[in-house]
Parts: structure tokens; C-alpha cells; sequence
């Protein structure tokens, strides 16, 4: 029997050994291998994130990580979004962004996020107000955008 998705939010000093290797297990599965990737996952901002995720059946189905202004850019961001492949489709990206968003908002007292979107997400981010900047680069292969989602 499929048991109910538990949404959680922690700091870094928060999270159990078990929760960090699941945390860098999925992100690893997605962003390395899924993507073909290969780049350095654990990065060092980690120490400096608040991670949210979904769990299922003890497995985590989708995760983010924010960060307050002044860490990744001089507005709080929001990275490493991602719904693992067997659970696409179920809308969990979107309650993630909103959760990540309204952890911003709450948490760090801003509304004003920046974020390194894959080109392939501009629409799915611009649905929570996020603007594609001229700033486009590749990372690690991959085309991105800088967006940024201001107070209204």
C-alpha cells in the first residue's frame, strides 16, 4: 500500500546521516546519471541550504534547496529542484516550487528570488511569476537562464 507523501524542510545541521545520503543518492540519480552529467554534486552549499523534500515509503520522491540572499546571488535562489523519474507527472514539482517559495517568504523575510533554470523549464517557472533574464549560458552542457522572481 502506497502510504501518504511527507513534505519536510531542514537546515543542513537538521538532516540524519540516513536523510543527507538519500538527499545526495537522488540528486546523483537525476542530475548525474539521468542527465548524464557529471559534475560535482556535493558542492559545498549544502552546509548553507535549507533542503525541502517529499518522502514516500521512505524514498524521496522530490527535493529543492534554498538559500538566503547574499549565498548564491544577491536575491535568495532556489537549486537542485527535481521529481525523481518514477514519480514524474503527479504534480509534486509544482507543490515544491510553491513550498520553496513560501519557505523564501517566510524564512528570509524576501520575495525576491533568482534562479539557473534549464532552458526546457522557462515556462514551468515563469507559472510562479519567475522572468527569463538576457542572461542564457551553458552549465555542464546543458542550456540555462537566469530568471528572477520579484515583489509585486
Amino acid at each position: 500500500m502506497m502510504s501518504q507523501v511527507v513534505w519536510k524542510i531542514k537546515s543542513f545541521e537538521e538532516l540524519s546521516t540516513k536523510e543527507l545520503y538519500e538527499i545526495l543518492k537522488v540528486r546523483q540519480e537525476v542530475f548525474v546519471v539521468e542527465q548524464t552529467c557529471y559534475y560535482l554534486d556535493a558542492d559545498g552549499s549544502d552546509k548553507k541550504a535549507a533542503h525541502i523534500w517529499a518522502e514516500q515509503n521512505d524514498q524521496i520522491i522530490a527535493y529543492c534547496r534554498v538559500f538566503e540572499p547574499g549565498i548564491k546571488y544577491a536575491e535568495a535562489s532556489i537549486g537542485r529542484v527535481l521529481t525523481h523519474p518514477s514519480y514524474r507527472n503527479l504534480n509534486l514539482g509544482k507543490i515544491l516550487v510553491r513550498i520553496a517559495i513560501d519557505t523564501i517568504e517566510g524564512r528570509f523575510r524576501t520575495t525576491d528570488i533568482k534562479i539557473s533554470a534549464q532552458d526546457y523549464l522557462l515556462k514551468f517557472y515563469s507559472d510562479f511569476g519567475f522572468i527569463a533574464t538576457e542572461h542564457k549560458y551553458l552549465e555542464d552542457d546543458i542550456p540555462h537562464t537566469e530568471m528572477v522572481r520579484c515583489s509585486k
